[in-house]
């Protein structure tokens, strides 16, 4: 399995309501300096993979680009009830996935 396969079999399993980080990704993949690649992999990932859940390591969302802006992200999220910190980013404590099923 390639390395973006990998990445898009995790993305499919994290829960709503539940995020991971680009960071995490790459390491749950084996390759812990690969967070980047995990990015570049979501730009081309198929459609109806959970990729809003997938954010940066200090829970601040998504670049401009991705899912029309940052504010739809932040929309998507919050239906699944992620709570954000009152800087505005996601509360990664609350809401961290733990890789598991």
């Amino acid at each position: 399995m390639s390395f973006r396969d990998q990445v898009y079999e995790l993305v499919s399993r994290i829960p709503a309501g539940k995020l991971a980080t680009y960071g995490q990704l790459a390491a749950l993949c084996g390759s812990p300096r690969a967070s980047r690649i995990v990015g570049a992999a979501m730009l081309h990932a198929p459609e109806g993979l959970p990729c809003h859940r997938v954010i940066y390591r200090d829970g601040t969302l998504c670049c401009q680009q991705a899912f029309g802006g940052k504010e739809i992200q932040r929309q998507m999220l919050e239906a699944e009830g992620i709570k954000f910190l009152p800087d505005g980013r996601a509360d990664l404590r609350a809401h961290l996935w733990d890789g598991g099923q």
